[in-house]
């Protein structure tokens, strides 16, 4: 049998066997090149002008190439393992190592490079609707083209052609260091088997459960006990970090171990065939994986973490905008919010001005503030009852309004109780009754603090008593213009920018433009990352399947002739992919929950939407993987016979 004969009916082989191997490569090229066509796009320069566009795309690819070259020589290293039988026999026939090893480089180079090619077609094709996705999520009107960037065809092929010579040094190294009788023990000791738990793994077992539970409870209380500075959040945050991630490890070394072990002893050792199938299996095979696991269940819980803020950020636009600026726009003197409706008349667009003039004072609250925080004294500016729609004060009562989300973390205060307004030389008792997230002045005047609603009486015993220290001449007067008619706030916002007004003005489309904008491109940049890792993990986790199937089809073959159907078998395999991409899965999604819900508010209004979305779609995508490995299993019973 001739070389080119060997090489050809290996390449038959492996490309029904891998055939998922090479829909990752294409797609990671395709990917690649996407990316990187971007970067050197024109049309990039829309997006610059906000943000740094095609840096972001620059950096995002190396973070692409990094988790491709982790996939590749991971699954070349898979590969090999499973192939070192075919190289034992090679050796025995009387091939040379380096004859193998070209055999190997040139089905390698045919498989690699054609996937390559394809991928930059695919890329290149796809390039286009890639760029009309990112402008559609910022929201960018401009007109893409199809473009093709020698650039990027150069930097592709040399980021790969680099990868490639990577793998064929793992494969000669292999070659060179295994001996013919290593090579058929290669498969046979690739997993770890024990026949019973031990005392150490019960301990290791429940710790790993415990450190877990130990990180999600820190970062529960993260941001709600008392006030942390920079350096004991960032030791905290290391903390969970830590303690979550050796928690994994613990977990998928000794805890599912240990839990499988309970079920098994509570049924006294008498399993069904379907928990042979699956309960048997996985107990004594994900301590040998239990790395894998960690790194696949770690990036994931972090690309859905960070696809979840971002995306939180990017729902909550148009809620944030206008909790920062009550009013389609905002000014600060007089003049400047004359020229603006005054343009607004000559265009016969309707509005309403609301004019408040906030005083700052400091309000005793330690009666309603956490004693945790350490704080007793509050700086808030004032506006009278008179000033806000829709509210009626008596002399007493004070309504705490723009109190949203991290302002309510970061100053936790009760909802009603007694404080007290301090002027220049007299202090006033008032009532807390309620607070609000709707807000009544930008940020630009309450620097962060709530906003103090008071009667009109009260409103004008404080300003004869005020403290000239604590008075903002720039922030004395807020003029809020309100668009009637929704449909012309655009033509306004026009007006608006033509205008060219910047910071004290603002405008509500203006900041959730911004926000889209910004959170749009990172969205983009995560999401795309997020789906590459999602299909090279799960095609890991899927070649796992298809070794452990093929060490197992021994077995298959004794219990099809003992009498169980197809069906028989098929229905605990089944079980046991539930268990070996589910598992993970709901790791995963378990971390990522626990981290985001610390933090969200930071990023948003809304949490649940946003996040269970992007959970659904990860779960879906991720499930696919679990049904390809059932199929490909489902092919291994019916050869068993």
């Amino acid at each position: 049998m001739s070389l080119n004969h060997i090489i050809f009916r290996n390449l038959r082989k492996n490309l029904k066997n891998y055939y998922l191997y090479v829909f990752a490569l294409i797609f990671s090229v395709a990917l690649y090149f996407s990316f990187v066509t971007l970067q050197y796009d024109s049309s990039m320069t829309e997006v610059e002008n906000s943000v740094k566009g095609a840096a972001a795309i620059g950096t995002s690819s190396v973070l692409l190439i990094v988790i491709v070259a982790i996939f590749l020589l991971y699954a070349n290293t898979i590969f090999i393992k499973r192939r070192s039988k075919e190289i034992g026999l090679f050796q025995l026939i009387g091939l040379t190592k380096g004859k193998i090893f070209r055999i190997l480089s040139v089905e390698n180079f045919i498989l690699y490079f054609g996937s390559m090619i394809i991928g930059v077609l695919i890329g290149f094709l796809g390039s286009k609707l890639i760029l009309m996705i990112l402008f559609k999520i910022m929201g960018i009107d401009a007109i893409t083209k199809l473009v093709f960037s020698p650039m990027a065809l150069v930097q592709t092929i040399i980021v790969f052609v680099v990868l490639y010579m990577l793998i064929m040094l793992m494969n000669y190294t292999f070659i060179r260091a295994q001996s013919i009788l290593s090579l058929f023990r290669v498969s046979s000791t690739s997993e770890q088997r024990q026949s019973q738990m031990s005392t150490g793994q019960v301990v290791v077992g429940v710790l790993g459960i415990i450190l877990i539970l130990f990180g999600y409870v820190l970062s529960a209380q993260l941001f709600s006990g008392a006030a942390l500075d920079m350096q004991q959040l960032m030791f905290t945050m290391l903390v969970i970090l830590f303690s979550v991630i050796l928690g994994t490890y613990l977990f998928y070394k000794g805890s599912v171990s240990f839990l499988f072990n309970l079920i098994r002893k509570r049924k006294q050792g008498y399993l069904s065939i379907h928990e042979v199938l699956s309960l048997s299996s996985i107990m004594f095979r994900m301590k040998s994986n239990a790395l894998l696991l960690t790194i696949i269940t770690t990036v994931s819980a972090l690309a859905i973490g960070m696809l979840s803020l971002t995306y939180i950020s990017y729902y909550s636009a148009e809620a944030q905008a206008r909790e920062s600026v009550p009013e389609d726009f905002s000014f600060a003197q007089a003049n400047v919010k004359n020229r603006f409706v005054a343009e607004l008349d000559q265009r016969e667009i309707a509005y309403e001005v609301k004019h408040r003039q906030p005083i700052f004072i400091e309000i005793d609250g330690k009666d309603i503030m956490n004693e945790s925080q350490g704080k007793e004294f509050l700086y808030s500016s004032v506006v009278s009852d008179q000033m806000v729609d829709d509210l009626d004060l008596t002399p007493g009562e004070v309504v705490f309004m723009g109190y949203g989300n991290v302002v309510r973390q970061l100053i936790p205060i009760q909802e009603k109780g007694s404080i007290v307004l301090h002027g220049m030389k007299h202090s006033i008792d008032q009532e807390l009754i309620g607070t609000s997230k709707q807000g009544v002045l930008p940020v630009y005047y309450t620097k962060g603090t709530p906003v103090a609603v008071v009667d009109e009486s009260v409103y004008q015993e404080l300003q004869q008593d005020l403290d000239p220290k604590l008075q903002e001449e720039d922030r004395a007067d807020y003029y809020g213009v309100q668009i009637v008619s929704s449909a012309q706030a655009e033509e306004a916002y026009t007006i608006y920018k033509e205008l060219d007004l910047h910071v004290p003005n603002f405008a509500q489309i203006e900041i959730r433009d911004s926000q889209r904008t910004n959170m749009g491109l990172i969205m983009f940049i995560v999401g795309f990352l997020g789906l590459t890792f999602l299909i090279t993990s799960g095609c890991i986790l899927y070649f796992k399947q298809m070794n452990e199937s093929e060490e197992e089809k021994p077995n298959y073959t004794i219990l099809r002739k003992l009498g169980f159907t197809q069906a028989n078998l098929l229905s605990g395999i089944q079980l046991k992919q539930l268990f070996n991409f589910g598992i993970p899965l709901v790791i995963g999604l378990s971390h990522s929950y626990f981290a985001v819900k610390s933090g969200w508010f930071f990023f948003g209004t809304e949490l649940v939407t946003p996040m269970v979305i992007v959970m659904i779609v990860y779960t879906m995508l991720y499930s696919m993987f679990g049904l390809l490995s059932v199929l490909y299993y489902k092919r291994v019973i019916m050869e068993s016979l």
